[in-house]
Protein backbone atom coordinates (compact mmCIF):
# COMPACT_ATOMS: atom_id res chain seq x y z
CA UNK A 1 0.00 0.00 0.00
CA UNK A 2 1.27 3.53 -1.13
CA UNK A 3 1.74 6.49 1.49
CA UNK A 4 -1.65 8.06 -0.91
CA UNK A 5 -3.68 4.66 0.01
CA UNK A 6 -2.68 5.13 3.41
CA UNK A 7 -3.55 8.83 3.55
CA UNK A 8 -6.73 7.73 1.62
CA UNK A 9 -7.93 4.93 4.09
CA UNK A 10 -7.39 7.18 7.29
CA UNK A 11 -9.63 9.96 5.35
CA UNK A 12 -12.59 6.94 5.29
CA UNK A 13 -11.97 6.75 8.93
CA UNK A 14 -15.74 6.49 10.59
CA UNK A 15 -14.59 6.40 14.41
CA UNK A 16 -12.08 9.13 15.34
CA UNK A 17 -11.95 8.43 19.24
CA UNK A 18 -8.95 11.51 19.85
CA UNK A 19 -12.01 13.69 18.61
CA UNK A 20 -13.15 12.84 22.15
CA UNK A 21 -9.32 14.03 23.48
CA UNK A 22 -9.18 17.11 21.80
CA UNK A 23 -9.11 19.93 24.18
CA UNK A 24 -9.66 19.79 27.97
CA UNK A 25 -13.09 20.54 28.05
CA UNK A 26 -14.42 17.71 25.86
CA UNK A 27 -11.73 15.60 28.37
CA UNK A 28 -13.48 16.56 31.41
CA UNK A 29 -17.34 16.86 30.06
CA UNK A 30 -16.76 13.10 29.07
CA UNK A 31 -14.54 11.74 32.14
CA UNK A 32 -16.60 8.78 33.13
CA UNK A 33 -15.36 8.49 36.92
CA UNK A 34 -14.24 11.32 39.59
CA UNK A 35 -12.91 11.15 42.96
CA UNK A 36 -14.03 13.81 45.67
CA UNK A 37 -12.90 14.03 49.14
CA UNK A 38 -16.04 12.90 50.71
CA UNK A 39 -15.04 9.77 49.13
CA UNK A 40 -12.13 8.83 50.95
CA UNK A 41 -11.66 7.90 54.29
CA UNK A 42 -8.31 8.68 56.69
CA UNK A 43 -7.17 6.10 58.80
CA UNK A 44 -5.73 7.54 61.55
CA UNK A 45 -3.42 6.21 64.47
CA UNK A 46 -3.64 7.35 68.09
CA UNK A 47 -1.27 7.32 71.01
CA UNK A 48 -1.57 8.25 74.58
CA UNK A 49 -0.84 11.64 76.52
CA UNK A 50 -0.33 14.83 74.97
CA UNK A 51 0.90 16.86 72.15
CA UNK A 52 2.39 13.29 71.19
CA UNK A 53 3.61 13.24 67.39
CA UNK A 54 5.37 9.83 66.20
CA UNK A 55 6.04 9.30 62.74
CA UNK A 56 5.70 6.21 61.65
CA UNK A 57 9.15 5.36 59.46
CA UNK A 58 7.94 2.82 57.01
CA UNK A 59 4.39 5.30 55.98
CA UNK A 60 5.85 8.60 55.23
CA UNK A 61 3.62 11.10 56.49
CA UNK A 62 1.61 9.60 58.61
CA UNK A 63 2.47 9.78 62.70
CA UNK A 64 0.57 8.42 65.80
CA UNK A 65 -1.22 10.93 67.29
CA UNK A 66 -2.50 12.31 70.70
CA UNK A 67 -5.87 12.97 70.75
CA UNK A 68 -5.15 17.01 71.52
CA UNK A 69 -3.06 16.59 67.69
CA UNK A 70 -5.47 14.13 66.85
CA UNK A 71 -8.59 16.85 67.31
CA UNK A 72 -6.23 19.26 65.05
CA UNK A 73 -5.98 16.62 62.16
CA UNK A 74 -9.43 15.68 62.10
CA UNK A 75 -10.42 19.50 62.07
CA UNK A 76 -7.86 19.87 58.74
CA UNK A 77 -9.27 16.81 56.80
CA UNK A 78 -12.79 18.47 57.84
CA UNK A 79 -12.15 21.42 56.26
CA UNK A 80 -10.88 19.50 52.99
CA UNK A 81 -13.46 17.65 52.44
CA UNK A 82 -12.93 14.55 53.94
CA UNK A 83 -16.06 13.47 55.92
CA UNK A 84 -15.27 10.08 57.89
CA UNK A 85 -12.13 9.07 59.54
CA UNK A 86 -11.14 5.45 60.74
CA UNK A 87 -9.53 5.17 64.04
CA UNK A 88 -6.87 2.82 65.65
CA UNK A 89 -5.15 2.22 68.89
CA UNK A 90 -1.49 2.04 69.73
CA UNK A 91 -1.11 0.13 72.86
CA UNK A 92 1.92 -0.46 74.40
CA UNK A 93 3.63 -3.75 74.67
CA UNK A 94 2.96 -3.96 78.16
CA UNK A 95 -0.80 -2.94 78.02
CA UNK A 96 -0.79 -6.48 75.63
CA UNK A 97 -2.26 -9.77 76.75
CA UNK A 98 -3.05 -12.73 75.17
CA UNK A 99 -6.84 -12.13 75.44
CA UNK A 100 -6.34 -8.29 74.16
CA UNK A 101 -7.92 -7.28 77.76
CA UNK A 102 -7.27 -3.68 77.24
CA UNK A 103 -9.66 -3.49 73.81
CA UNK A 104 -12.42 -4.21 76.45
CA UNK A 105 -11.90 -2.12 78.82
CA UNK A 106 -14.39 0.80 79.69
CA UNK A 107 -12.76 4.37 79.01
CA UNK A 108 -9.59 3.16 76.76
CA UNK A 109 -8.09 4.89 74.44
CA UNK A 110 -9.97 4.38 71.39
CA UNK A 111 -13.31 5.19 73.52
CA UNK A 112 -11.99 8.75 74.99
CA UNK A 113 -10.69 9.13 71.11
CA UNK A 114 -14.13 8.67 69.79
CA UNK A 115 -15.59 10.78 72.33
CA UNK A 116 -13.60 13.60 71.66
CA UNK A 117 -14.37 13.72 68.27
CA UNK A 118 -17.19 13.50 68.58
CA UNK A 119 -17.75 16.53 70.79
CA UNK A 120 -15.42 18.28 68.74
CA UNK A 121 -16.81 17.66 65.15
CA UNK A 122 -19.49 15.36 65.28
CA UNK A 123 -20.54 16.11 61.53
CA UNK A 124 -17.15 13.89 61.30
CA UNK A 125 -18.49 10.37 60.15
CA UNK A 126 -16.01 8.08 62.75
CA UNK A 127 -15.22 4.47 61.79
CA UNK A 128 -13.69 2.78 64.29
CA UNK A 129 -11.48 -0.44 64.04
CA UNK A 130 -12.75 -3.49 65.59
CA UNK A 131 -9.70 -6.81 65.97
CA UNK A 132 -8.00 -7.68 68.78
CA UNK A 133 -4.59 -7.68 67.15
CA UNK A 134 -3.48 -4.32 68.00
CA UNK A 135 -4.33 -5.76 71.80
CA UNK A 136 -2.86 -9.19 71.87
CA UNK A 137 0.69 -10.07 72.45
CA UNK A 138 0.58 -12.42 69.95
CA UNK A 139 -0.71 -10.58 67.25
CA UNK A 140 -3.60 -12.36 66.20
CA UNK A 141 -6.68 -10.94 65.19
CA UNK A 142 -8.57 -13.55 67.47
CA UNK A 143 -8.51 -15.32 71.21
CA UNK A 144 -5.64 -18.24 71.03
CA UNK A 145 -6.03 -21.74 72.39
CA UNK A 146 -3.32 -23.28 74.50
CA UNK A 147 -2.26 -25.51 71.39
CA UNK A 148 -2.52 -22.18 68.98
CA UNK A 149 -5.13 -22.39 67.52
CA UNK A 150 -7.31 -18.79 66.70
CA UNK A 151 -10.36 -19.56 68.39
CA UNK A 152 -13.74 -18.31 66.22
CA UNK A 153 -16.74 -17.99 68.45
CA UNK A 154 -14.92 -17.24 71.80
CA UNK A 155 -12.88 -14.53 69.33
CA UNK A 156 -16.53 -13.45 68.08
CA UNK A 157 -17.63 -12.58 71.77
CA UNK A 158 -14.37 -10.49 72.34
CA UNK A 159 -15.50 -8.13 69.17
CA UNK A 160 -18.86 -7.91 70.27
CA UNK A 161 -17.92 -6.61 73.50
CA UNK A 162 -15.72 -3.99 71.63
CA UNK A 163 -17.96 -3.00 69.67
CA UNK A 164 -20.48 -2.36 72.14
CA UNK A 165 -17.86 0.04 73.92
CA UNK A 166 -17.40 1.76 70.35
CA UNK A 167 -21.15 2.57 69.86
CA UNK A 168 -21.51 3.78 73.69
CA UNK A 169 -18.81 6.36 73.34
CA UNK A 170 -20.48 7.62 70.07
CA UNK A 171 -19.14 5.75 66.68
CA UNK A 172 -21.27 6.09 63.72
CA UNK A 173 -19.73 2.83 62.10
CA UNK A 174 -18.48 0.13 63.72
CA UNK A 175 -15.57 -1.80 61.13
CA UNK A 176 -14.85 -5.45 62.07
CA UNK A 177 -11.49 -6.41 60.54
CA UNK A 178 -10.89 -9.68 61.72
CA UNK A 179 -12.42 -12.03 59.26
CA UNK A 180 -14.00 -14.16 61.82
CA UNK A 181 -17.06 -16.31 60.68
CA UNK A 182 -20.44 -14.91 61.85
CA UNK A 183 -19.26 -11.94 63.41
CA UNK A 184 -21.34 -9.18 61.34
CA UNK A 185 -24.48 -11.29 62.41
CA UNK A 186 -22.95 -11.23 66.45
CA UNK A 187 -22.28 -7.47 66.18
CA UNK A 188 -25.60 -6.29 64.41
CA UNK A 189 -27.55 -8.64 67.11
CA UNK A 190 -26.21 -7.36 69.85
CA UNK A 191 -26.20 -3.97 69.29
CA UNK A 192 -29.79 -3.36 68.25
CA UNK A 193 -30.50 -5.59 71.77
CA UNK A 194 -28.67 -2.46 73.47
CA UNK A 195 -30.48 0.14 71.52
CA UNK A 196 -27.74 1.11 68.74
CA UNK A 197 -29.93 0.00 65.74
CA UNK A 198 -28.80 3.19 63.76
CA UNK A 199 -24.63 2.02 64.45
CA UNK A 200 -23.69 1.06 61.15
CA UNK A 201 -21.57 -2.10 60.03
CA UNK A 202 -18.61 -1.79 57.63
CA UNK A 203 -17.66 -4.89 57.10
CA UNK A 204 -14.21 -5.56 56.13
CA UNK A 205 -16.16 -8.77 53.99
CA UNK A 206 -12.64 -9.72 51.77
CA UNK A 207 -9.09 -9.30 53.74
CA UNK A 208 -7.12 -11.40 51.90
CA UNK A 209 -3.45 -12.77 53.55
CA UNK A 210 -1.68 -9.92 51.96
CA UNK A 211 2.42 -9.01 52.00
CA UNK A 212 1.12 -5.48 51.84
CA UNK A 213 0.28 -4.67 55.99
CA UNK A 214 3.63 -4.36 56.85
CA UNK A 215 3.61 -0.93 57.34
CA UNK A 216 0.17 -0.93 59.37
CA UNK A 217 1.78 -3.54 61.98
CA UNK A 218 4.86 -1.67 62.44
CA UNK A 219 2.65 1.23 63.36
CA UNK A 220 1.22 -0.33 65.94
CA UNK A 221 3.24 -3.02 66.45
CA UNK A 222 0.69 -5.87 65.76
CA UNK A 223 2.84 -8.65 63.55
CA UNK A 224 1.65 -11.92 64.53
CA UNK A 225 4.67 -13.21 66.91
CA UNK A 226 4.06 -17.28 65.66
CA UNK A 227 2.08 -18.68 62.63
CA UNK A 228 0.38 -16.78 60.19
CA UNK A 229 -3.13 -15.72 59.22
CA UNK A 230 -4.34 -18.24 56.56
CA UNK A 231 -6.42 -19.54 58.82
CA UNK A 232 -8.87 -16.91 58.89
CA UNK A 233 -8.03 -14.34 55.94
CA UNK A 234 -8.31 -15.00 52.45
CA UNK A 235 -6.06 -16.78 50.20
CA UNK A 236 -5.14 -14.61 47.43
CA UNK A 237 -5.58 -16.61 44.43
CA UNK A 238 -9.13 -16.98 45.07
CA UNK A 239 -11.91 -14.70 44.01
CA UNK A 240 -15.00 -16.75 44.16
CA UNK A 241 -14.48 -17.01 47.95
CA UNK A 242 -13.98 -13.32 48.11
CA UNK A 243 -17.43 -13.03 46.87
CA UNK A 244 -18.85 -15.49 49.19
CA UNK A 245 -17.52 -13.38 52.12
CA UNK A 246 -19.12 -10.91 50.57
CA UNK A 247 -22.59 -12.54 50.14
CA UNK A 248 -22.47 -14.12 53.27
CA UNK A 249 -21.66 -10.37 55.32
CA UNK A 250 -24.26 -8.99 53.39
CA UNK A 251 -26.74 -11.27 54.41
CA UNK A 252 -25.48 -11.14 57.95
CA UNK A 253 -26.98 -7.73 58.07
CA UNK A 254 -23.52 -5.60 56.92
CA UNK A 255 -24.53 -1.76 55.59
CA UNK A 256 -21.42 -1.42 53.52
CA UNK A 257 -18.78 -3.94 52.51
CA UNK A 258 -15.08 -3.65 52.43
CA UNK A 259 -12.01 -5.41 50.22
CA UNK A 260 -8.40 -4.96 51.20
CA UNK A 261 -6.14 -4.24 49.95
CA UNK A 262 -7.35 -2.34 46.71
CA UNK A 263 -4.67 -2.47 43.31
CA UNK A 264 -3.85 -6.01 43.86
CA UNK A 265 -7.26 -7.14 43.71
CA UNK A 266 -9.44 -4.64 41.37
CA UNK A 267 -10.74 -7.69 39.87
CA UNK A 268 -12.37 -8.65 42.80
CA UNK A 269 -13.27 -4.89 43.42
CA UNK A 270 -15.13 -5.20 40.12
CA UNK A 271 -17.43 -8.05 40.96
CA UNK A 272 -18.21 -7.84 43.81
CA UNK A 273 -19.80 -4.17 42.84
CA UNK A 274 -21.53 -6.42 40.30
CA UNK A 275 -23.07 -8.72 42.58
CA UNK A 276 -24.32 -6.10 45.51
CA UNK A 277 -26.40 -3.57 45.20
CA UNK A 278 -24.41 -2.46 48.94
CA UNK A 279 -22.15 0.23 49.23
CA UNK A 280 -18.59 -1.16 48.24
CA UNK A 281 -15.48 0.01 49.44
CA UNK A 282 -12.07 -0.72 48.95
CA UNK A 283 -8.94 -0.10 51.47
CA UNK A 284 -5.87 0.91 50.40
CA UNK A 285 -3.48 -0.01 52.09
CA UNK A 286 -0.21 0.75 54.02
CA UNK A 287 2.08 -1.28 51.52
CA UNK A 288 0.76 -0.16 48.90
CA UNK A 289 0.79 3.59 50.30
CA UNK A 290 4.02 3.12 51.13
CA UNK A 291 5.38 1.69 47.65
CA UNK A 292 4.55 5.33 46.10
CA UNK A 293 5.90 7.67 49.01
CA UNK A 294 9.38 5.29 48.78
CA UNK A 295 9.78 5.82 44.99
CA UNK A 296 8.85 9.34 44.87
CA UNK A 297 11.14 10.08 48.05
CA UNK A 298 13.93 8.69 45.88
CA UNK A 299 13.01 10.56 42.63
CA UNK A 300 12.15 7.63 40.48
CA UNK A 301 8.49 8.52 40.16
CA UNK A 302 5.67 11.85 40.54
CA UNK A 303 4.75 10.32 43.76
CA UNK A 304 0.90 12.92 43.82
CA UNK A 305 0.37 11.38 40.35
CA UNK A 306 0.88 8.40 41.23
CA UNK A 307 -1.18 8.56 44.12
CA UNK A 308 -3.99 9.78 42.51
CA UNK A 309 -4.13 7.56 39.44
CA UNK A 310 -3.70 4.79 42.22
CA UNK A 311 -6.56 6.28 43.76
CA UNK A 312 -8.63 6.89 40.31
CA UNK A 313 -7.96 3.10 38.81
CA UNK A 314 -10.03 1.95 42.55
CA UNK A 315 -12.64 4.13 42.05
CA UNK A 316 -12.72 2.70 38.24
CA UNK A 317 -13.28 -0.59 39.58
CA UNK A 318 -16.06 -0.19 41.36
CA UNK A 319 -15.39 1.34 44.56
CA UNK A 320 -17.51 3.84 46.20
CA UNK A 321 -15.33 4.67 48.81
CA UNK A 322 -11.48 4.56 49.53
CA UNK A 323 -9.61 4.22 52.54
CA UNK A 324 -6.05 5.19 52.44
CA UNK A 325 -3.08 6.95 53.92
CA UNK A 326 -3.37 9.25 51.34
CA UNK A 327 -7.08 10.94 51.74
CA UNK A 328 -5.41 14.21 52.87
CA UNK A 329 -2.50 14.71 49.81
CA UNK A 330 -5.90 13.35 47.38
CA UNK A 331 -8.27 16.09 49.19
CA UNK A 332 -5.30 18.50 48.45
CA UNK A 333 -4.80 17.38 45.04
CA UNK A 334 -8.50 17.91 44.03
CA UNK A 335 -8.85 21.24 46.17
CA UNK A 336 -5.96 22.55 43.30
CA UNK A 337 -7.33 21.29 40.61
CA UNK A 338 -10.67 22.24 40.87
Amino acid sequence: MTTADVASAQLCLTQRPRRNRKSAAIRDMLQENRLHPSQLIAPLFIVEGQHQRQPIASLPGVERLSIDLLLREVTALYQLGIRAIDLFAYVPQERKDRWGSEALRPGNLLSQAIQAVKNEIPEMCLMVDIALDPYTDHGHDGVVSDSGEILNDASVEALGKMSLLAAAAGADVIAPSDMMDGRVAYIREILDDAGFNQVSIMSYAVKFVSAFYGPFRDALQSAPRFGDKKTYQVNIANSREALLECLLDEEEGADMLLIKPALPYLDVIAKARQQTHLPVGAYHVSGEYAMVMAAAQNGWIKGPQAMMESLMCIKRAGADFILTYAAKMAAEQIKNLA
